[in-house]
């Protein structure tokens, strides 16, 4: 995980900042995100333009260039890494420590008075540019367009975007067609009195037509933009994509379809010329979600802007029976994967001939044993040692280490399945953990147990909840640098929004909702040493209280990742009854589902393994 040279891109990106070819007038600055148009939080190859610049690869960040400064904005998942990664031309911004600046703070600073920061318009949301832009400007700076990527201008070898062909979900495996989808769309359109709606994140445009795709490794989307009116669906999309069943399953150009849901299909790049004329046709508002590209929304006039959160988002988030069956059943498909890979482990690690990288591929073939495997949900963390302490680690043929009987081993892995997406950590250790180690995981664990129980009202959103997954780390002065719990798709992004569980407090949070499922991750990471996490999904359900204050309704949590916590990690004299009784309940479960799935398959061996692993504490 060595630094990239950027000596050279940065010197070529800071001519074109100055070039009036690319910039109507000079730019004293340049932002490059993480994102791409659709505001993904992973992307293509074709668009990791900041991973081009700066050399950093995490999911997560934003890189600012200036005439003589480059920054890194980036989260505490990855410190860390950033620190390996970025070369001596970079500074690192630690976001979310006290005392880092914030970007507008950093620019203003750096900047001249009147210095101009240039961004292309389609990479950077509207609910980011707009805070940026009122702090740019009360300090006498400007926040402008430009058209022309400039990092497009100069990466020489950039690949092509991708067109993969995309899969058909039947109704089986969705539990609504995708014209019950739209229709639930335009009778929000209704209620909100707008004409029209525009949908721009790929994850939704997946969900709403019951197609999956390829485009994104490990994200099963594809490239599209969709804009439903009360009368119709417009879908905008490379005509190659309509393969193999997909215009007939879309009944493209299909008068005959009713209740508004027939589909007229356009060039994926004619998305702003289309809302441009769009917004002509009617004194109606169009309906487009500030989590959309500024390039997009600022095509729409104010006056005819309804800039609420998108439904779909919600919609997608609370899962129907049918798709919670289908993530209930990949969660125990991939727990036999998983209990497998745990069992060679164990097997395999004392001959001394395990990595990180051989672990990692053979978790992955025995999923692949699974059926309705498609792919893994994200890399595959696979970190032994010290490499445990750096959260979002990705072995490489140079980091990777051989995983001993002496150190901690942090798996963080996942899977698509056509019936539902896993994300799955555990932590454990092949040899004898010390002291501090077991009080470190079960601390952790004691967390992780305390939200899975949380019995809540209705209402109540997910940092409400965040505290209680810390409380036993921070009883003896611990903590951890990443948020509790992400929303996950159904055969759909391993991180979905909007729901989440974090100590940051943001003005999209939504309440937590009966059908949502999200994953419990706390964890603790000692830098140079090892990291514990312990990460199952939770589903979102009506709890069953005594009381009902004022008919609130109140929400508890299932846990629907039968995989075994290593036993071996857990001091016991730091658990209460009440959570011994929650673990050995737990494995009485994970014995069960998982073991019946064990003997349907014949893995004989590893039913053995699982029934000592889930042996009950006391």
């Amino acid at each position: 995980m060595s630094a990239k040279s950027t000596t050279a891109i940065l010197s070529k990106l800071r001519a074109l900042m100055k070039n009036t070819k690319y910039v109507c007038e000079p730019l004293q600055a340049y932002i490059v995100p993480t994102g791409d148009a659709h505001q993904s939080e992973y992307v293509a190859d074709s668009d990791k333009r900041r991973d081009y610049i700066s050399g950093f690869t995490g999911s997560g960040g934003t890189a600012i260039v200036t005439d003589s400064k480059a920054a890194l904005w980036t989260d505490g998942r990855y410190f860390l890494q950033a620190e390996k990664q970025l070369d001596s031309n970079w500074i690192l911004m630690k976001h979310g420590l006290p005392d880092t600046p914030t970007q507008a703070e950093w620019l203003t600073k750096n900047l001249p008075v009147g210095g101009r920061v240039g961004v292309d318009p389609f990479m950077l949301s509207v609910e980011k540019w707009k805070p940026l832009h009122k702090s740019l400007k009360a300090n006498g700076c400007i926040l402008v367009p430009v058209d022309q990527n400039l990092v497009d201008v100069i990466w020489n070898d950039q690949p092509e975007p991708p067109n993969n062909p995309l899969i058909i979900l039947p109704v089986e495996y969705t539990g609504l067609s995708w014209q019950e989808k739209v229709k639930k769309v335009q009778d929000k359109l209704l209620e909100k009195n707008c004409y029209a709606f525009v949908l721009t994140a790929l994850d939704e445009i997946a969900w709403l037509f019951n197609l999956r795709g390829s485009d994104i490794v490990y994200n099963p989307v594809f490239f599209s933009y969709t804009v439903i009116t009360r009368d119709k669906v417009h879908i905008f999309i490379d005509d190659s994509k309509l393969q193999n069943g997909v215009s007939e399953h879309l009944k493209l150009n299909d008068s005959a379809q009713k209740n508004g849901t027939s589909i007229e299909k356009h060039d994926y790049n004619t998305i702003k010329d289309f809302l441009t004329n769009l917004q002509t046709t009617t004194d109606k508002k169009i309906w487009i979600s500030e989590k959309s590209s500024f390039a997009l929304h600022s095509t729409i006039p104010k006056a005819k802007r309804n800039h609420d959160p998108s439904p779909v988002a919600l919609f997608k988030a609370i899962k129907n029976e049918t798709e919670i069956e289908g993530m209930k059943n990949a969660q125990i498909k991939d727990a036999v994967a998983l209990c497998e890979f745990f069992c060679w482990l164990e097997k395999q690690v004392p001959s001394g001939d395990v990595t990180e990288i051989t672990a990692a591929n053979r978790l992955e073939q025995f999923r692949r044993e699974q059926d309705d495997f498609v792919s893994l949900s994200f890399d595959t963390i696979s970190s032994s040692g010290a490499n445990g302490a750096i959260i979002h680690y990705k072995p490489t043929e140079e980091s990777d280490i051989v995983i001993t009987t002496d150190q901690m081993y942090l798996c963080d892995s996942g899977a698509q399945y056509k019936n539902g997406t896993t994300d799955t950590t555990r932590t454990i250790h092949l040899g004898v953990p010390t002291k501090y180690q077991q009080e470190c995981f079960t601390r952790v664990l004691k967390g992780h147990i305390s939200l899975a129980t949380a019995v809540f009202p209705n209402g109540v959103k997910g940092h409400m909840l965040d505290t209680l997954a810390r409380s036993s780390l921070w009883n003896a002065g611990l903590d951890y640098l990443h948020g509790t719990g992400h929303g996950v798709g159904h055969f759909l992004n391993v991180h979905e929004g909007p729901c989440g569980i974090s100590h940051i407090v943001t003005l999209t949070d939504v309440a937590l909702q009966e059908g949502m499922i999200l994953s419990d991750e706390p964890g603790f990471y000692q830098d140079g040493e090892f990291g514990v996490r312990i990460e199952s999904l939770i589903l979102v359900q009506k709890a069953d209280t005594k009381y009902n204050f004022r008919k609130k309704g109140f929400l508890t949590f299932e846990t629907i990742t039968p995989v075994p916590i290593q036993t071996k990690m857990i001091d016991p004299s730091l658990l209460t009854e009440q959570e011994i009784n929650w673990l050995n309940d737990f494995h009485s479960f994970c014995q069960q589902v998982v073991g019946d799935e064990m003997e349907k398959q014949g893995r004989k061996e590893v039913r053995k393994w699982l029934i000592n692993a889930t042996k009950p504490i006391g």
